[in-house]
Order: C-alpha cells, then structure tokens, then sequence
C-alpha cells in the first residue's frame, strides 16, 4: 500500500506580499498516521522541489507536529526534494492526499498533469482525499463524459464561514464552499473548525485543520479492507 500527499508550491497569497504555503499540520499529521500503520508514502508538489510552510501554520503546531517536522525524512523528502507530478506513475499509489494552506488555492484547481494522476488513480480503483482547501485540488476533476467528480457527491472543505474567521476571504481567488456546490456536489459541514470529514465511494474529505487524523483513519480503514 502507497499513498501520494500532494504539497503546494505557492508561496504567497496571489500578487500580495503576505506569505501562504503549506499547512504544515496538515502534511506530518497525516504522514504519522500512516506510518503507524505501516504504510509508504510519497510527497509530490505541483512543481516539485521546495514547499513553503505557512507560517500561520506554525502557530498552531503541537509537540507531534514539531516532532515530525523535525524529522530529516521530512525535512529532505516534502519540504525540500519533493516529487514533480510528472516523475509520479498513479500505478504505484492505492491513493492521492490534497494537503491544504491557503498555497493550494494557486496551484492545484488548474494543473492539467496533476488532474491526470489523480483521475488515474480514481480509475484503479484508488481514493481521492483532502482535508481544509486542498479540496482545491478536487472541483476540477472531471471524468470521461466531462461531468465533474464531486458532482452527486458528498464532501466536505473549508467553509465559507471558516474563511471568513481566517480573514481571508477578500484575498484567496474563490471560495471552496461556493464552488464545490456550483459543481453540483452536496457540501456538507459542521461548526466552524470543529473536526468533521465524510467519504462518498472513493472520495474522502476534511473540513479543516483539525479533521487530519480523522480523514487520515477513515482512509487507513479503506485501505486495510
């Protein structure tokens, strides 16, 4: 078993000065989930190589968090080597992991190649997942007939509601919540960044930072079947 965790390279908030990128919880909790259980991983990035760290992010670490960024697999692997999409082959992954940070919202809605693995992966069978705004990464996915793959399905993401709290919401370039539900998808959620994430079939989502380990053990679930 293998998964892929997808990492943004972004690392400001569009034209702005103020500094976005990876949502740092959102990466190492995941990744200690899985390696509890035993399972390989791999960290690829819309362009590959270096991945930002919110620094919002780091703000709200815990000692699990800081323990794993600590680590020099971590360090080398996501945070400063990571894969391009176009070294990946979907064929080695039974699943694809959209980390979030605000980052994500630049780089993942349009990348054509990174749509193509994730779709590959859905294809074989795999599972497509998220937590918070790498949701991103999942409302322009859409399958050989042109019909988007969030649309009849129930997920989840972060809120209008939750961007607002973050102050955000007059600089991120959409709002995850809007969209998803113009895709057709029935969005579902809880209070705001209370722990909540959902699975339709093959789609497995978070709603925000706090909904990680519950993303990440809904998916472990799967895989161990």
């Amino acid at each position: 078993m293998k998964v892929l965790i997808v990492l943004t390279n972004t690392t400001h908030y569009g034209e702005t000065d103020d500094a976005t990128g990876l949502w740092l919880g959102e990466a190492t909790e995941f990744a200690a989930e899985l390696q509890k259980h035993g399972i390989e991983y791999d960290y690829v990035s819309p362009n590959g190589g270096y991945v930002p760290i919110d620094p919002r992010s780091m703000k709200y670490t815990n000692e699990e968090i800081m323990e794993f960024y600590n680590t020099d697999d971590f360090k080398k692997r996501a945070l400063a080597d990571s894969l391009p999409v176009e070294a990946v082959d979907p064929k080695d992954y039974d699943a694809i992991y959209f980390t979030g940070g605000h980052g994500v919202m630049w780089d993942f809605p349009n990348n054509d190649t990174l749509h193509k693995l994730s779709l590959d992966i859905y294809k074989q069978g795999g599972y497509v997942t998220s937590v918070c705004h790498g949701v991103a990464g999942l409302l322009n996915l859409q399958d050989d007939d042109g019909n988007y793959l969030i649309k009849d399905k129930n997920i989840t993401g972060f809120t209008t509601s939750e961007e607002i709290l973050a102050g955000k919401k007059g600089v991120v370039p959409f709002l995850n919540e809007h969209v998803a539900k113009e895709r057709g998808a029935h969005f579902q959620k809880k209070r705001a960044y209370s722990e909540f994430a959902i699975q339709d079939g093959q789609l497995i989502t978070g709603q925000n930072p706090f909904s990680v380990k519950a993303v990440a053990k809904i998916l472990i679930e799967n895989l161990q079947k």
